[in-house]
């Protein structure tokens, strides 16, 4: 997860020059963040340039109620239903983000032909583990009964999310087993599966260090003080637990530093006999299916959007970009 300091990071983020992604990447953690809301700042510089010329979609409905505190937006595929469905949870570290930031990448996942959820959970400082932990649980049942006003097909849902929201989005797979939800696949980008692995990992230089610094204050934000006893709780660490995982699509860059946490996380689901799928894009870093400037970007949400084609039996004729 990209991190900075708030002062300046908007200013930074305009003169980036994308061409070199990596590059640019490792400019943004020239300065090491020192709390929580910087994370938050260099998040919100990051939306625009991630979500200019959004794909035309049928209808975008903001800021459904869904429970007293809890939002979605709602993005209608055209045409006339019904749709698959998908509940897309947000990444940024469990402290940024929300559903403005994946405002194009979730009318991508419309114009393929799914009804697609973006659910605005609470957020890490504010409202620690396990706030935003059960509103993902509540909005998996809140869109498996209510999917059909807008067209949707609760029998063919799915989950996922990137980073942050990757790791959400398994660790309330176990939590909705017992439930009405019956979801038939999961999408799991570059996400953090294990906290102590996050947290004790190796660093080999200056960029390493303020990454893992980064990663510190995240996690201090979304466990809190209890966060020594947290980390092995399978509802923030869900590689501890992955009974009742559905067929899985988990992709990762290969200059990610969260690699290592997506080939542990396929390393035990061949071990349950999980049925998934695995892909490491050559030389691509954290964040890059937002970053539609680099050419593996498309691919990736291609391999996506046809895995959840496969798994929720969406007719032909609909594979967006």
């Amino acid at each position: 997860m990209p991190a900075s300091a708030g002062d300046g990071a908007t200013g930074r983020v305009d003169q980036l020059d994308f061409a070199d992604t990596a590059a640019a990447l490792a400019k943004l953690l020239e300065v090491p963040p020192e709390t929580a809301l910087d994370l938050r700042a260099l998040n919100d510089a990051l939306s625009d340039a991630f979500n200019q010329d959004p794909p035309d979609v049928g209808a975008v409905h903001e800021d459904v109620p869904v429970n007293g505190h809890l939002r979605t937006t709602v993005v209608v595929p055209e045409g006339s239903g019904p749709f698959p469905v998908l509940l897309y949870v947000h990444g940024g570290a469990w402290v940024a983000g929300g559903p403005r930031h994946y405002a194009k990448l979730s009318r991508r996942f419309a114009e393929a032909g799914f009804l697609t959820f973006v659910i605005d959970y609470r957020l890490a400082p504010e409202h620690p583990f396990p706030a935003g932990w059960q509103d993902c649980v509540d909005a998996a049942r809140w869109v498996a009964r209510e999917c059909g006003r807008w067209g949707g097909d609760g029998s063919r849902l799915a989950i996922g999310g990137d980073s942050a929201g990757a790791n959400l989005s398994a660790a309330v797979v176990p939590a909705l087993a017992s439930s009405e939800v019956r979801l038939k696949a999961i999408v799991l980008i570059y996400g953090a599966f294990d906290f102590e692995m996050m947290l004790n990992r190796p660093a080999h230089g200056e960029a390493d260090e303020r990454l893992n610094l980064a990663n510190r204050i995240a996690a201090e934000a979304y466990l809190g003080d209890d966060i020594e006893q947290l980390v092995a709780d399978p509802r923030v660490s869900p590689i501890h637990d992955v009974s009742g995982m559905p067929p899985a699509h988990i992709v990762v860059g290969a200059e990610d530093a969260l690699v290592p946490q997506s080939e542990a996380l396929v390393r035990k689901l061949e071990a349950a006999g999980v049925e998934h799928e695995y892909f490491c894009d050559p030389h691509m870093p954290h964040g890059y299916l937002q970053m539609e400037m680099l050419p593996p970007s498309a691919p990736a949400l291609a391999r996506i959007v046809a895995f959840l084609t496969r798994c929720l039996a969406l007719g032909e004729g609909r594979q967006g970009r």
